[in-house]
């Protein structure tokens, strides 16, 4: 305001466009005086899309020439094992969220399956990916994302490039924004972007 900016800001959750619960306050300025409308950016109706519309899909699952074979095995069809929580580390997770529980607190970590709308995706989720498992059922061990679920689950198209490790991978995609949601404000600012400039070269014309 004392830059002399036209301030408006909402917030917004990400599960309007992606099956994740991600709830950010977006804030837009505007150096002219503009009657921007938040009811202006189209949010479609929240939970429609579901965690199993962006996991990798078993024996028919399109080849990502992106990712090579980087997350999944192309030739068998199949996840790569790695993904699955190993004995010791499940074992570790069920015990401490049944001490959070004893305590009294919700700590602990989130199972989900394809129906589900996950947690928020965060920076930490390279520790162990508690917030985010995938069930696999009895007889396995859930899993975590692999990172090009989690570029789905931000709404990056499979075309985008993951150039980085898994580490770094699960950092990135954990501190980003989800894309189509910035995309819907993007196209709500334009006119007032573009109005200003169309006139100003109107004058000077």
């Amino acid at each position: 305001d004392d830059l002399g900016y036209n301030v408006f800001f909402k917030v917004i959750d990400g599960a309007h466009f992606v099956p994740q619960h991600r709830e950010r306050i977006i804030i837009v300025g505007f150096k002219d005086d503009v009657d921007f409308d938040w009811d202006k950016v189209k949010l479609p109706e929240k939970g429609k899309v579901t965690l199993g519309q962006i996991l990798h899909k078993p024996k028919v699952e399109p080849a990502a020439k992106v990712d090579g074979s980087n997350y999944f095995d192309y030739e068998n069809k199949k996840l790569l094992s790695k993904y699955t929580l190993t004995d010791n580390l499940w074992t570790y997770l069920q015990n401490y969220k049944k001490k959070h529980q004893a305590a009294g607190n919700g700590f602990g970590f989130g199972m989900v399956n394809e129906g589900s709308v996950t947690r928020t995706l965060s920076a930490r989720y390279y520790k162990d990916g508690s917030e985010i498992l995938v069930d696999q059922g009895d007889d396995k061990n859930p899993r975590r994302l692999t990172p090009r679920e989690c570029a789905r689950l931000m709404g990056f198209p499979d075309t985008f490039k993951i150039p980085v490790s898994d580490t770094r991978a699960y950092k990135q995609f954990g501190n980003s924004v989800v894309v189509p949601v910035m995309e819907a404000v993007a196209k709500a600012m334009r006119p007032h972007i573009c109005s200003p400039v169309t006139a100003a070269k109107s004058k000077k014309q």
